[in-house]
């Protein structure tokens, strides 16, 4: 990550998005990045494709990214250019495909309660702060591990592994 502060819109959710919630396995077949994103949250949210733009952040509950263990959700997540996603908690496979793909993903629970969709809100990921434009304290996110933030700041594991290789 070249910035570790991100800004933008947010898109809130509730508990339990799942993997199918966030990438409809009727469209597991396709294999062409940009028409993997054109699904990504379809089955949360019909319109977020329209309404997202990049850099915008999406907020979930707990146990966001239960499901299947498909990369697809995560995948879909980076490409189509969401900053972080911040989340009670995560579903453990959900959590290592997304930090592995190098997708920001942040817990700090209760953000749900204090956001709505289109509040612009700013994530510093190096401290866990998450604040309002206006500069107030939302909340202090769980830090993210040394490791998972050596791999963020590679884009991925993969370009990580190949800088340790070289």
């Amino acid at each position: 990550m070249k910035n570790q502060t991100v800004s933008g819109r947010v898109f809130p959710y509730g508990n339990n998005i799942d993997t199918d919630q966030i990438y409809p396995g009727r469209f597991v077949e396709l294999t062409d990045i940009a028409d993997i994103i054109k699904h990504t949250l379809e089955g949360a949210d019909p319109n977020f494709v329209k309404e997202f733009e990049a850099g915008d952040i999406v907020i979930g509950g707990t146990n966001f990214g239960c499901g299947s263990s498909r990369e697809h959700a995560a995948i879909c997540l980076k490409n189509i250019g969401v900053a972080a996603v911040i989340a009670d908690s995560f579903a453990r496979i959900f959590y290592r495909n997304g930090i592995n793909l190098g997708l920001p993903l942040i817990v700090c629970p209760g953000l749900t309660e204090k956001v709505k969709k289109g509040d612009k809100i700013s994530l510093d990921i190096q401290t866990g702060e998450i604040r309002t434009d206006s500069g107030e304290l939302l909340g202090t996110a769980e830090p993210v591990s040394e490791y998972s933030m050596n791999i963020l700041n590679h884009g991925g594991i993969k370009e990580m592994l190949k800088e340790q290789f070289k």
